[in-house]
Parts: structure tokens; sequence; C-alpha cells
């Protein structure tokens, strides 16, 4: 599902990029890969038989009328024929398991790729709200220090002056908190990837936001879903492997047989070859306990899968749902924020010619970048959500929109 890629650290990494480099170095997925060489390792052993035993008895004569004996030994050769009626299930279980296992491993790996591409989005998006937050900080100082000098010329009021200063601290206190969830959104892209907090990642200075052109229909996003998601993949093979489990333990109800060759030979010097067959008589422990179990978990492994297949879905459209609404509500500020700036623009005339105080206008000019900051916080939640759909759906959905001049 990810394409190789060239990455030139020097240009900055992409969403894309971040993704790649995730599944190959974070240290969560390191050791998630051990599992599939344990699983590798228990098909190995479910193929194996079980070794034959090998006995020596030796008997010398030692007392008695020992007159003509010899010495009597006897060998024996015994080996449990029952391993080979499971051996075949056992085969098929741990076959299933391992790549079972592997696709869970690469269901870990498409969300942690997806976590980074978010981590990458989240980024992006608090950089062009700090922008703006710290533009408007800009303004308010230069605006603060002119007021201050009009203030000293007896041109404005002090009341004048702190509705300036109040606005600034508002802003300023914006620009603080901003710049924190920058600060933790980078070490939580470091800690993805697997980077160290020191190393500071350059991103490219253009990223696209992971998003469909044209919104994919819930119908196209359910049909064929438990094909694409690697997890309910891994949950078929489990259900396999758990089935052949169970026949395992059917055909191990059967009774223990083993067979055995002996060659013998007794103190009077008489040899004899023979052939034995020991069966164990199953009068209490018919493996009644084993099956009863490996059907219960069969059960358990049905009923996860029907709940995964069914919470997928209630996702897939929960998360359709609010991706229409972040962008009725995105359309909605939108408008919002070009009516603000036309009121701003009115205000800050009227404040020149005296017909708005100072304090109206700067409650306008703080409600325009609020707004402003609200578009970019929307932004988020909908890259999130689009990421969300990819984790759901189990595959890309395509990618538009341009952040990078935020």
């Amino acid at each position: 599902m990810l394409k190789p890629r060239n990455i030139d650290f020097s240009k900055g990494i992409s969403a894309r990029d971040a993704a790649i480099i995730a599944v190959i170095t974070n240290p969560a997925l390191r050791a998630e890969r051990v599992r599939l060489g344990l699983a590798k390792a228990q098909l190995l052993q479910a193929g194996i038989l079980p070794n034959p035993a090998f006995s020596y008895s030796l008997d010398v004569p030692s007392g008695g009328s020992d007159q003509g004996t010899v010495n009597a030994y006897g060998l024996g050769l015994d080996w449990d024929i029952k391993s080979l009626l499971t051996r075949g299930a056992r085969v098929d279980a741990a076959r299933a398991q391992e790549a079972s296992v592997n696709l869970d491993i690469a269901w870990r790996e498409w969300q942690v790729a997806e976590s980074a591409k978010l981590s990458v989005y989240r980024i992006v998006m608090l950089k062009g709200q700090l922008r703006v937050a710290q533009r408007e900080e800009e303004d308010l100082r230069k605006n603060l220090e002119a007021i201050k000098k009009a203030v000293a010329e007896g041109n404005m009021t002090i009341v004048d002056q702190d509705a300036v200063d109040s606005t600034l601290r508002r802003i300023h206190s914006t620009v603080l908190d901003i710049s924190q969830k920058l600060n933790q959104e980078r070490l939580g892209l470091n800690r993805i990837l697997g980077f160290p907090p020191s190393i500071k990642i350059q991103l490219k200075p253009i990223i696209n936001l992971a998003g469909p052109k044209t919104l994919p229909a819930l119908h196209d996003i359910m049909n064929g879903l438990e094909n694409r998601r690697l997890d309910l993949l891994a949950l078929k093979l489990g259900y396999q492997s758990q089935e052949a489990r169970l026949r395992a333990a059917v055909r191990a109800q059967f009774p223990g047989i083993s067979i055995g060759f002996s060659h013998a030979r007794d103190t009077t010097n008489v040899i004899t070859t023979g052939f034995s067959v020991s069966i164990s008589l199953p009068f209490f422990d018919r493996n009644q306990g084993h099956i009863a179990i490996e059907k219960a978990s069969r059960k358990q492994l049905y009923d996860d899968y029907m709940n995964r297949v069914f919470q997928a879905r209630a996702d897939a459209a929960g998360i359709l749902a609010d991706i229409k609404s972040v962008k009725t509500q995105i359309d909605a500020t939108d408008k919002s924020v070009q009516t603000l700036e036309k009121l701003v623009k009115v205000s800050y005339s009227g404040f020149l010619e005296g017909n708005i105080d100072v304090l109206s206008y700067y409650n306008e000019v703080d409600r325009l970048t609020t707004r402003r900051l609200d578009v970019l916080k929307l932004q988020q939640n909908l890259a999130g959500l689009y990421v969300a759909l990819e984790i759901t759906a189990g595959e890309y959905i395509g990618s538009d929109g341009n952040l990078g001049g935020i």
C-alpha cells in the first residue's frame, strides 16, 4: 500500500514521506515484527513429528542355578502414531496464524503511517495558525506604540490605550498556546518516526491536505470493506487458524496409539522378535475439554470479526457525516471572515473619523482574528477526518487542497 519513494531530507519531507519513514523506523513496529518470527517458528514446530523412543535392557545372571545361561538383553523401538492424525490440522492452523499475524502487523503499519501523515498535517495547520496570530500580535504592538504616543500628546485617552493593550495580551496568550501545541506536535512526530527529540524535522514548504476531490459515497466505502481492511483479513485468517485447531482437537480425541518393535534374548539364549501396539482407553479424557475450549475460541473470533465489521461500517458513516458537517462549518466561517474583514475596514475608517471608539474597533479586530484561527482549526479537524476515513476504508482516498500558502 506504500509505494517506494526517494526521500531527500535536505529538501524537507512530505506527509507521504513521513508515512513511509514511520513504517521503517518506528520502534513499536520493530517490536511488533518480532511476532512474525514467532509465528514462523510455531509453523515449523507444528510440522515436526515426535521422535521414536528406543529402549535397551541388559540382564546378567547373578546367582542361583546359572549354569548354561547367557546374558539377556532387549531392544525396543516405539513411536506414537497419534501425532499423524493431527499434524495436517496443526500445520494448517499455524500457517493461517502466520498469515494472520503478518496482516495484523501490516494493519499496525498502516495505522502508524496514517498517524505520521496526520502529525505532519497538524504541524502545518498549527504553523498556519501561529503565523496568523503572530502577524496580528505584531500589528497590535505597532498600534499600541502609536497610541501611547497619542496618549502622551493628549490626542487619545488612557482608556483607549488599555483597550489595545488588553487585545494584545489576549492575542499574545493565543500565540503562546499555539506555540506550545506546535512544539508538542513536533515531538509527537519525532516519536512516531523513532527520531530523538533533539532532531528538528524539516517539512516541505507545500504540504497537500489528504482528501478526495469528490467525497466518496458511503456505499462505495462499504463495498468490499472486508477485503480491504487488513485487520478484518487478519481476523478471517485467525478464524481459519482456530477452525484448524478445532479439527486438531477433534482428531486428538481418538485413542492414543503407539506401535513398537522389539528384539530380545533371554538367559536361556532364546531370541525373540516381536511387534507391539498400545492403545489408551478413553474412559475419562476424550479431549472434550480441549474441544470445548477451541469451540469457544472460534465463536469468540467470529463474534469479534462481526463486531469489527459492524464498527467499521458505523465509523465510515460517522466520519463521512462529520466531514460534511465540518465542510459546512468551514464555508460558513469563511463567509463570516469575509464579512468581518469588511466590517473591520469600515470600523477603521470610523475610528479615524472619530465615529467609533478604540475599544469597539479592536473588539472587531479580535473577532476577525478569532474567526481566521477558527477556519484553520476546522481545516485541521478536516485533515484528521480524512486520515480517519482512510484508516477506516483501508485505502488511500486521494488528496487535494494546498495548505502551503496558509
